[in-house]
Order: C-alpha cells, then sequence, then structure tokens
C-alpha cells in the first residue's frame, strides 16, 4: 500500500457520499427546519444538540464541539484512522483506491476486498479459539495453568482476554487450523503458520501462552506469545500481514474500551503481561505497544478515544528514551484539553510487579502523581543541560523550540514557549519566529467563537467559494503583516484553481494544515447573511482587511523615509501605496 491517496479521488468520495444518509445510518436524525439533529454519539445528552447540515454536507454539536464532514464522522464514530476512512468510503461505493507512485503518476491500487478481509478475521478468530482450547486440554496445560496462576492471573481475566496456549508441536495448528490447500496457504499469509527456505510448513508459535491482539473494533488481527521458561526470544509477535500493522495497533485497546464506555483515560504500559496484570488488579484501562514504541498513530487514535493518557515506563534509560520517543509522537497531535502525563517506576519494576506489590489503591496513587507534560519537556532537557550558562540556554533553545513548533494546541504551544522564555531569561516575543497560529488566537475551550473581520472573510471563503471571484487576487497579500492573510489568499488560490469545488470539499483540502481545527470552527459558524448580500458583504470586509495592511505598510515605510532609509523600491512602493488608499 505505497503511494499517496490523490486528492481528486478523496474529493469524489466526498462528493458522491451524502452525510446525512452516512451518519442516519448510525445515529437516527430528525428533520428540525433546514437541518437533521440527534443526541449527540460523542458525548452523554438528554436533550439533542448536534446537527447536521445537508446543505454544508457537514456536523456540528453545540454541546460537545464535534465537528466535520463525511470522514471526520467515520473517524471519530468509527475511531478509524485517515486512510482507513477513505477506505471504507471507497468500500460503500465499490471503488478501488488509486495511488500516486513517485513520479506522481496516479496507478489503481487493488485493495484487500471485503470478503478477502471478513475471512481473514474469521479464520484468525478461530485460531484464538484453537489456543485458548488448547490451555485447557493440551497435555502441558497443568504446567502452564500454574504458571498464570504463578503470574496472579485468574481464570476471569484469562478469558477477558482470551489467553490461551500454543502446543509445544510443529504441526498441531496446522493439522488444526488448515483443512484445504488454500486455507493452508491463508494461514501463512497470516502468520499463524510459517515456512522454511525448503518449502516446509509448520506453526509459527510454539510452546508460548497466547494473547489475541484486537484492533479497535475487536477483531483478532495477530497474536502475542510469551514462553514460560527461560527460552528466547522471551516474546514472540506476529510479523505485519494485510490486516495487522502493529504501529497502528494497541494490546488491550478494545477491552479497555469495553470495560469503561467512557474511557476517561488510559495508561501505556510496555508489555501484554502488564495489561493483564493491572487488569487482575481492577485497573482495566491500560494498553501496550506490540514490541515498537508509542507511535504516532497510536497517539492520534488514544487522543481521540480519550482525555487524559499515562505514560508508565520503569525509571531506567530505556524506559525514559521509550517516554521520550511517545512525547515526540504525540506533539504534533496534541491538542487542548489533552491530559499527557509521564510515570516512572523504581529500577527494576515494571507495572506488573508494583501492582503486585502495591494493589490497586495504591498504585493509582502513584499514577496520580505523574509528571504532567509541561514538566516532563524540560525535565529531559535540563538532564544534560547546565542552563547557568549561556552555552547551556543556547543548547536549550534550539533543541526545544522546533519541538514547540510541531504542537498544534495554542494553549499549549503556548505555556511550552512561555516556560521556555523563563528558563533561558527572555520574553516570549524576542523568541524570533513563535507565533501562534494566524487565525487560531480563540481557544477551542471557549465556548463562543468570536468573529473578527478576518475570521469572518475565511468563514464566508470556506462556507461561499464561489466569493472567491468577488474580490482581486493579489498573491503578494499572502505575505502580509496582518495574522490570518495568508489562509484566506490560500483558500482564495484553491477556490480559483478549481473553480467547481464544493465548501465540504474545499475544508478536506486543508486537513492537514495547523488551521484546520479552527477552519472547521468557521465552516460551522451560521452566518445568517441572505444570499444577495453574500458578495457585498465579502466584498466589504476583504477592502477593509487590505486597507488597514496598506495603511499599516504606508506607516511602516513612512517612519523608514523620515530616517532616510528609503531605497528606490521602497519609494515606488510608498507612492503607489498614497494612491491606491487614495481611491
Amino acid at each position: 500500500m505505497s503511494g499517496r491517496i490523490p486528492k481528486q479521488f478523496i474529493d469524489d468520495l466526498i462528493e458522491r457520499t451524502d452525510v446525512v444518509d452516512l451518519i442516519d445510518a448510525k445515529v437516527p436524525l430528525k428533520k428540525a427546519g433546514k437541518n437533521y439533529q440527534a443526541c449527540c454519539p460523542f458525548h452523554n445528552e438528554k436533550s439533542p444538540s448536534f446537527s447536521v447540515s445537508p446543505e454544508k454536507q457537514f456536523y456540528h454539536c453545540f454541546g460537545c464541539g464535534a465537528h466535520g464532514n463525511v470522514i471526520g464522522f467515520l473517524m471519530e464514530y468509527e475511531q478509524l484512522e485517515f486512510v482507513e476512512a477513505i477506505e471504507e468510503l471507497a468500500r460503500l461505493h465499490g471503488l478501488d483506491i488509486p495511488r500516486e507512485d513517485t513520479k506522481g503518476k496516479t496507478q489503481k491500487y487493488e485493495s484487500v476486498s471485503r470478503e478477502q478481509k471478513l475471512s481473514d478475521y474469521e479464520l484468525l478468530e478461530t485460531a484464538s479459539k484453537f489456543f485458548q482450547h488448547q490451555l485447557k486440554h493440551d497435555e502441558n496445560s497443568p504446567k502452564v495453568i500454574e504458571y498464570l496462576k504463578s503470574r496472579s492471573l485468574s481464570g476471569e481475566i484469562a478469558q477477558q482476554y482470551g489467553i490461551g496456549y500454543a502446543p509445544d508441536s510443529w504441526d498441531k495448528a496446522l493439522k488444526s487450523l488448515s483443512k484445504t490447500p488454500e486455507q493452508q496457504q491463508q494461514l501463512v499469509d497470516l502468520k499463524v503458520l510459517t515456512q522454511n527456505d525448503k518449502g516446509r510448513t509448520y506453526d509459527f508459535f510454539r510452546n508460548r501462552v497466547m494473547f489475541p491482539i484486537r484492533d479497535k473494533r475487536g477483531r483478532v488481527v495477530g497474536f502475542g506469545g510469551r514462553v514460560i521458561d527461560d527460552s528466547m526470544p522471551k516474546y514472540l509477535n506476529s510479523p505485519e500481514t494485510r490486516i495487522f500493522h502493529k504501529g497502528r495497533e494497541l494490546y488491550g485497546f478494545y477491552q479497555a474500551k469495553v470495560a469503561n464506555p467512557k474511557l476517561d483515560k488510559v495508561l501505556i504500559v510496555e508489555g501484554y503481561m502488564d495489561v493483564v496484570s493491572l487488569a487482575q488488579q481492577g485497573i482495566n484501562y491500560a494498553v501496550a505497544s506490540l514490541g515498537t514504541a508509542t507511535t504516532a498513530d497510536h497517539m492520534q487514535m488514544l487522543f481521540r478515544a480519550t482525555r487524559q493518557v499515562i505514560c508508565c515506563y520503569d525509571g531506567d534509560r530505556a524506559g525514559r528514551d521509550a517516554a521520550w520517543r511517545a512525547l515526540e509522537n504525540a506533539l504534533p497531535h496534541l491538542k487542548d484539553g489533552i491530559d499527557l502525563r509521564f510515570s516512572f517506576l523504581p529500577d527494576g519494576e515494571d507495572p506488573d510487579t508494583m501492582v503486585q506489590k502495591e494493589g490497586k489503591e495504591e498504585f493509582e496513587q502513584r499514577l496520580s502523581k505523574s509528571t504532567p507534560l509541561l514538566s516532563y519537556f524540560y525535565e529531559h532537557f535540563l538532564i544534560d543541560l547546565d542552563i547557568t550558562t549561556d552555552a547551556g540556554k543556547s543548547a536549550l533553545l534550539a533543541a526545544a523550540k522546533p519541538l514547540i513548533e510541531l504542537v498544534p494546541s495554542d494553549y499549549y504551544k503556548e505555556a511550552l514557549m512561555t516556560k521556555l522564555a523563563d528558563l533561558i531569561g527572555k520574553q516570549v516575543d524576542k523568541l524570533t519566529g513563535f507565533n501562534r497560529s494566524p487565525i487560531a488566537q480563540v481557544r477551542q475551550k471557549q465556548t463562543e467563537l468570536q468573529i473578527t473581520p478576518m475570521r469572518r472573510a475565511i468563514a464566508l471563503l470556506l462556507q461561499h467559494p464561489h466569493l472567491a471571484k468577488a474580490v482581486p487576487f493579489i498573491p503578494a497579500l499572502s505575505q502580509a503583516d496582518l495574522p490570518g492573510f495568508n489562509v484566506l489568499i490560500n483558500i482564495q488560490k484553491t477556490i480559483l484553481e478549481q473553480p467547481e469545488i464544493k465548501s465540504h470539499v474545499l475544508l478536506e483540502r486543508f486537513r492537514e494544515s495547523k488551521e484546520y481545527s479552527f477552519l472547521s470552527r468557521l465552516f460551522a459558524w451560521e452566518h445568517h447573511i441572505t444570499e444577495e448580500n453574500l458578495a457585498p458583504e465579502f466584498s466589504t470586509t476583504f477592502k477593509f482587511l487590505q486597507d488597514n495592511y496598506l495603511k499599516k505598510r504606508l506607516e511602516q515605510l513612512e517612519i523608514k523615509g523620515k530616517t532616510g532609509q528609503l531605497n528606490k523600491d521602497e519609494m515606488k512602493e510608498y507612492s503607489a501605496l498614497l494612491m491606491a488608499l487614495k481611491k
């Protein structure tokens, strides 16, 4: 699955899909004036505040602020990643997904068929039941069960997580699960079986406690196996397959959602045994990455599912390195309202051993004292830097500032930069290059959206793309020293390049931009301007913004002129500005 999905294909998918039909199939809607409404599927409420606009092809909840188009709804409601949402929409319309190769040429990408995936999920579920059966009926069962009891695991927890046993045999799974040559090949593809260089097929997992890995929908997509003796490797995970990508899945995430419908917080730990041991003690909101670092996809998935994420690692160097990688992957996806924390255990301890020593109450008390993101971010640097020296301060600035600029959240970006300024003894505005998002000056937590002239212009242009032709296109204004002008001109440019683009498709073009969240809020804003007044309103607002910039630039040149520093080009610009403002 290589190459980017062409923008035109995504545009076409959005246009083909009616947001009302898509949402109504999952959340029954009722007509309410020109829109449809329901109780919000993203938070608990008694009175409906969730509104779906067929005109804008957009949904918005006036209670919790959730909003988006058909892609956004699938991502939030089904807990899908962006590409998965595209795949689901393509499936609904019976379309294959094209891909662009490295040279920009589009080639059709034959995605794994729905029937193939369903067959894979069904076969892996059968394999999971096979391993669970072996846990009770294999000749080694007494020894394996005794091992699980020695780890303080009950039969109830083993059943809840589907724990099983892979027999100490080369071909028991092969003989039990593959009924035909085609099914045998399927099991090889899914890495339940494996083949050597001579073509011999045999069981991939042998003499291991088995942990089925379920995706966010509860489907078995792979396995993790742990030895019960001193054999190596201690853990063996399913390799990547057509339905299993370890960078996207978290062990225990599905069980955590089932146990906690609201899922107020999630605890990230390092191993399967940590997850099940914590669950045994009543801490049923832990998840584990699958033999890899906590990835950006993991963080995105968690930030959509919960408001608090606690990373719990060993206190040694390896544990702290893992925590820092998790933080780096989280920064580009950090949203207002998300509480990211870090908890480090004493040397030699892991969550499994710690919770058995301390019990639920004391362990959760430890978690309540975990280090907030803002503190841990700088603790990491200050271990190795002496900021009482100029060299240390400059090193801190060079290391921290690029990471801070990745953060889309205005609150966290400002808080991190303020702390940086305090540590190195500078004013925030003296840290060159630091700018908040140009139009995101109002934090998401505010319930009232303050509409400035710039926001009004952007909102009107987003909602009514035909307005792009109502004013002149002046690319130079994108460089104007006026927050938001670059965004406005970029939107206008996008429309002029594709004049027939629909408003909800236009918004989707900016999903990857740092302004997307705020643009979505502006898209949901109800302006109550009549159709005949739209163009005059937009033109007047645009001229007001343009004149403001021109006046500001004129003042700058006048000040420079008083000191005799104007060059010939600036003299011409000054004369042109005077003429423009007189019109």
